[in-house]
């Protein structure tokens, strides 16, 4: 095959409920062609099938989706597979593995009381520790990972948008994440600041029921004699990194602030570390993971409302 006519090839895998058919779908919807459950004694076959003389569909790319359910699967031979034909016939094939903790995987199959696919007439921890050991050659080899347990629907839509969208493909995809220590640590950061040691504003009875976009407490959090110089340390120093991340060839790069709640200062600072970013000519989007939860009392803590990848995924 030609260097002309070499498709995108993406193989989507991972853990049965963990967001495999909304990953393909929103490929789908972004003008991806896509196959599921493909037996993988066919995937040779099929990326050997000569492609049109059109023009759109022999640029569209394929995206084919394999787990553990697919017939003749097995892993470490994929991987095999995978890279012979890279080697052979120069295919530029990425795999994206889309992975979920254990704990969230059971809650799912509770909720939709379905029966998961490899404990048919066991509990579902005895089907996702055994799908898990299956997959994880796969999992370690990919070279996009995903963690959906702390995503809605639309977090993994927005995810799969910035990862695969064609006007992002030569272009490092940044993401600034706020969230609270308190509500767990997010999975996919690749860089993670600590800004517990600022000034915290839920301690001022009038700052607590606001968040660190609001200019009161931006103020408020300025005033800590350590914020100016830290953060703009941290500043200078993702300028001098994102930069070469994107010479090696780093698809995306999400950068989290943590602070107690998620809330306050981490908002503020992940705010501020955007628009810095931006007038150095980045193009980041941010996400506040835990800003809407609800501060409560003296202790910080609040509830948040569970709306996670939907569990239809079987």
């Amino acid at each position: 095959m030609s260097d002309d006519s070499t498709k995108s090839i993406l193989l989507v895998s991972g853990m049965s409920g963990a967001g495999k058919s909304t990953a393909l779908r929103t490929l789908e919807d972004m003008g991806w062609e896509t196959v599921d459950n493909l037996p993988v004694m066919l995937l040779d076959r099929l990326l050997d099938a000569p492609l049109t003389q059109d023009a759109q569909d022999r640029s569209r790319p394929l995206a084919v989706g394999i787990d553990a359910r697919t017939r003749g699967f097995d892993a470490a031979a994929l991987t095999q597979r995978i890279k012979a034909l890279r080697d052979d016939h120069g295919w530029h094939i990425g795999t994206l593995f889309l992975d979920c903790a254990g704990a969230e995987l059971e809650r799912r199959y509770t909720e939709t009381r379905r029966r998961h696919p490899m404990a048919q007439d066991r509990p579902a921890a005895d089907g996702i520790a055994r799908e898990r050991e299956l997959t994880e050659p796969l999992r370690r080899w990919s070279d996009q990972l995903v963690d959906t347990t702390a995503m809605t629907v639309n977090d993994l839509q927005h995810e799969i948008r910035q990862r695969f969208a064609e006007d992002a493909k030569d272009q490092t995809v940044i993401t600034i994440l706020s969230f609270g220590f308190s509500r767990g640590m997010p999975r996919n950061a690749d860089l993670v600041f600590d800004v517990r040691y600022l000034r915290n504003p839920h301690w001022d009875d009038e700052l607590r029921p606001l968040t660190g976009k609001n200019d009161a407490v931006a103020a408020y959090i300025a005033q800590d004699t350590a914020y100016e110089e830290t953060v703009g340390q941290i500043e200078n120093l993702l300028c001098t990194l994102l930069p070469r991340y994107q010479a090696q060839g780093k698809s995306y790069v999400t950068i989290a602030f943590g602070c107690t709640g998620g809330r306050h200062r981490s908002v503020h600072v992940a705010e501020r570390v955007a628009r810095h970013l931006r007038d150095a000519g980045f193009s980041p989007t941010v996400l506040h993971r835990n800003m809407e939860s609800h501060a409560q009392g003296n202790s910080g803590q609040g509830r948040t409302t569970n709306n996670n990848v939907s569990q239809d995924e079987h």
